[in-house]
Formats: structure tokens, C-alpha cells, sequence
């Protein structure tokens, strides 16, 4: 059974400040491969103190991730991405990859979720999110689905 869930992104990508999502919101600016600037400080010391806490599952798929081992992409993990922080990012892919254990199934965090997913493909992100549980029992079937959304930006 598959449980991952990919969410396409939007049309556009590299939107400006007269983008409705991004007018008059002081989020940060767009800048080379989409990558976001003028972040708030507490959220990057937020994102710092989540990457040196990773979960047991992060850490597996940072493992295939990190120094552009995967496909030679350089992923980068807790990101700050306009008002959030993404699990891992691909920026030269446009591609956000979420983990999401058991607290991602409550009703408050599904809604959440949604919310977060729909303005984060607004920006023209394609979100792939893997449940915990689809990393540890399917481990090649999530890196060919990544593979592959990786060969459709």
C-alpha cells in the first residue's frame, strides 16, 4: 500500500511581491533557484535547533540525501521556506519532501497541513509527503518516487 502523497505545484513559479499570497505579508524575497532571503531570525534559529534534533527517520533519509549523493541534488534539510520549515528541499527542483509521523493524522495538524501544502505549492513547490512508517517498509519505492519527481522539474 502506498501512503505517500504528492502535491503538484502551482503554475508559476518565482513569485513577486504582487503575488496575493506574498503582498504586504514582509515574507522574504525570491532570489536564485528559488531560495528564500531575509528570513526572520528566530526562524532560522528554530531550524538549526531542529536539524542538530532529527528524528530516527529524518536521519535515514538525510543519510541518502545529503552531499548530493541522491542524483547528484543538493537537498537541504529544516529550511525555511517563506513562513515555514520544510523537512527537506530540493531548490533546484522545486521539490519539498515532508516526513510525517502519527501527529500529522489529527484532525487540528491534517488542516494545517493542507494549508501549509496549498501556499507552499502557491510559490510552485511540488511537496511529496512519506509517512514515517512508507520510509522504513518501502524505502525503494520512496526513492524512485523522489527519482522521479526529481526528472519531471
Amino acid at each position: 500500500m502506498n501512503f505517500m502523497k504528492i502535491i503538484k505545484a502551482c503554475s508559476h513559479k518565482n513569485p513577486t511581491s504582487s503575488d496575493p499570497l506574498l503582498a504586504g505579508e514582509g515574507l522574504a524575497e525570491y532570489h536564485r533557484g528559488g531560495e528564500v532571503r531575509g528570513v526572520p531570525d528566530g526562524l532560522k534559529i528554530f531550524s538549526r535547533s531542529l536539524r542538530k534534533s532529527q528524528t530516527p527517520h529524518e536521519a535515514i533519509l538525510w543519510s541518502h540525501l545529503k552531499s548530493r549523493i541522491f542524483n547528484n541534488l543538493k537537498f537541504r534539510r529544516q529550511h525555511p521556506i517563506g513562513p515555514y520549515i520544510v523537512d527537506f528541499c530540493c531548490l533546484k527542483k522545486w521539490l519539498i519532501i515532508e516526513l510525517d509521523g502519527g501527529q500529522h493524522n489529527e484532525e487540528g495538524n491534517i488542516k494545517r497541513d493542507k494549508e501549509r501544502d496549498e501556499n507552499l505549492s502557491f510559490m510552485g513547490y511540488t511537496i511529496l509527503r512519506i509517512w514515517n512508517n512508507e520510509l522504513t517498509e518501502n524505502i525503494d519505492g520512496v526513492f524512485e518516487t523522489i527519482s522521479n519527481l526529481c526528472e519531471l522539474s
